[in-house]
C-alpha cells in the first residue's frame, strides 16, 4: 500500500498516511482538526527489507529465469575432430635463373 504525504494549509502539520491507491485523498487535519489538509507530491522510494533481495531489485537466484544463469564449460567428454591434413597449398615462389 502507498504512503503519501499530507500537509496542512491552516496549522502547516505535515504527516503521512498508508492509503490504497483507490481512496480519496484526506481533507481533515489530525492535528487541528481543519479541513485544510492536502496530499503532497512525493518522491515515490520505496526500500526492500530482508535478505534475497539484489540490486537488480530480482529475488534470489532461485528465481532467475534460465537464460540469464551462467553458461557453463563444455564437458570433457565432448570429443572434437581435426582434420589432419591440410587442405591448403604451400606458397612457392617463382625465381627466374637468369
Amino acid at each position: 500500500m502507498p504512503t503519501y504525504d499530507y500537509a496542512c494549509d491552516a496549522c502547516g502539520h505535515e504527516f503521512e498516511r498508508q492509503q490504497r491507491i483507490t481512496e480519496k485523498p484526506l481533507k481533515k487535519c489530525p492535528k487541528c482538526g481543519k479541513n485544510k489538509a492536502r496530499r503532497m507530491i512525493g518522491g515515490g522510494g520505496f526500500i526492500l527489507k530482508g535478505g534475497g533481495w539484489e540490486s537488480d531489485l530480482y529475488s534470489g537466484p532461485s528465481n532467475r529465469s534460465k537464460s540469464t544463469a551462467p553458461k557453463s564449460e563444455p564437458s570433457s567428454t565432448t570429443t572434437t575432430t581435426t582434420d589432419s591434413k591440410s587442405t591448403a597449398k604451400p606458397k612457392t615462389s617463382a625465381k627466374s635463373d637468369s
